[in-house]
């Protein structure tokens, strides 16, 4: 078997990371772009732009046509669904997610941020930081993205004046730092004439720093091991029954964090069964180590009973169970969500019944006050919820995975998705009263 370096696993070459800023900011157009100057699209995709720009009366290529794909965005002019791409240069890969802008469609801008290392964050330059801008920040606070670029755009707008550029980066790191966001580069940009997008402006020899594509392919994106709670969600179990292989029975899933190695001692959870790995196999061949994002089958030395839904943690780092789960929710359901509302709880590859107990507060973005006990969450509101699930749950805090700490609540009726959770997560608490369903009758 091969033997795999901590250097090895640490290096990365993919960077996923989402645009987010108001209506008319420029999102569309900076993705736009970065595929179009980094070479990244096809002769025909670009033909096709072209001839949609011409049909609205453009001058040249409306390059924000490459992401806004729905005909009701061209019609409208503005991004409503969250539009991944994905594109590649020779020192890193990329999946972005352009989100939209306007505040109705806040859940969106939450879809497309959820997985990503690095958001960045436009700000028209005449118009400076405004409340969206505070509410993306916010957001990005709240999901726990490592790293956010403020791109000032349109500075073409404002005669590239160094003064502009310096006063709204210097207002938005401020408050962006009072959330708690770990790190901000501020980038002067004109996406639409390509200043310092690819390629350095000539127009801002007052600004030293790299330009947006130079940041994204050296933004340092690791995973520090020593500290990775190790995580395999079980989505299905294997036993091909060949002469080859009788008693062949592997757990496959994709690895939600850390790493795993042959002859580790794990816990198999809810259950609490405990074993060893006597081998892993990764497309068809046994490796002695596999990590995060690898979809893999484990092979334990004790024959024991494991199912979808299953969650393989190393023993030493086994998360507590719980039917009591408290997090931080994003409702992007149109209905809304009330306290003593019956719900399906995912976590992972696991999906139980559930209750929403009580609604403690809900959140106000633009100046990050508490309005407590509100009754019920409507279409894009961030809140805090208290659920009861009916079995428990081997929950990790979302300060510790983004993966395991994480859940969506499903409407049992129609399977149609409600909230998305975040485990733990809180920007401040009211003070504590009885829960509003305490005594429901409810057995669980």
């Amino acid at each position: 078997m091969s033997t795999i370096t901590t250097e090895e696993l640490s290096a990365t070459t993919l960077l996923r990371f989402a645009t987010a800023g108001s209506v008319d900011d420029g999102k569309s157009t900076l993705v736009g772009r970065l595929l179009h100057d980094s070479k990244s699209i096809l002769t025909d995709q670009l033909e096709a732009v072209e001839r949609a720009s011409a049909s609205r009366g453009a001058e040249g290529p409306d390059l924000a046509l490459l992401t806004d794909g729905l005909r009701a965005e061209r019609e409208q002019g503005i991004t409503i669904d969250v539009a991944y791409r994905y594109f590649a240069t020779p020192r890193r890969r990329f999946i972005l997610a352009d989100t939209p802008g306007h505040v109705q469609y806040t859940r969106n801008m939450v879809t497309g941020a959820s997985t990503a290392e690095l958001t960045v964050i436009l700000i028209d330059a005449r118009n400076g930081v405004v409340e969206q801008t505070r509410r993306h920040a916010a957001l990005a606070a709240l999901l726990r993205v490592p790293h956010v670029v403020l791109a000032v755009n349109k500075m073409d707008l404002v005669e590239y004046k160094e003064s502009v550029f310096a006063a709204i980066a210097e207002e938005f790191t401020a408050y962006a730092l009072e959330l708690g966001v770990p790190e901000v580069t501020a980038i002067p940009i004109s996406a639409l004439a390509g200043d310092n997008v690819v390629e350095p402006s000539a127009n801002m020899d007052w600004y030293g720093g790299p330009t947006v594509l130079e940041h994204l392919e050296t933004v340092p994106v690791t995973h520090d091991l020593s500290h990775c709670h190790a995580r395999l969600p079980v989505q299905y179990v294997i036993r091909p029954q060949t002469s080859e292989h009788p008693d062949y029975r592997g757990y496959a899933g994709q690895i939600a964090a850390g790493s795993f190695r042959v002859g580790e001692s794990v816990t198999v959870l809810p259950s609490g069964r405990a074993s060893k790995i006597s081998g892993i196999d990764l497309l068809g061949k046994p490796v002695d180590i596999a990590w995060t994002t690898q979809s893999v089958t484990v092979l334990l030395e004790d024959d024991i009973d494991i199912s979808r839904g299953d969650l393989i943690v190393p023993s030493k780092d086994a998360p507590a169970t719980t039917q009591d789960v408290e997090a931080t929710v994003c409702h992007v359901a149109d209905a809304p969500l009330t306290v003593g509302h019956r719900v399906l709880l995912k976590h992972g590859t696991r999906t139980v019944k559930a209750i929403v107990k009580d609604i403690p507060s809900r959140l106000t973005l633009a100046d990050l006050s508490l309005h407590p006990h509100p009754g019920q969450l409507v279409a894009n509101d961030i809140g805090r919820v208290k659920i009861r699930t009916a079995e428990p749950l081997p929950v990790d805090s979302y300060a510790d995975s983004r993966r395991t700490g994480s859940f969506i609540l499903i409407d049992p009726n129609d399977g149609t998705t409600l909230t998305a959770g975040m485990v733990g997560e809180s920007f401040a608490s009211p003070e504590p009263v009885k829960d509003a369903a305490e005594d429901d009758g409810w057995d669980f």
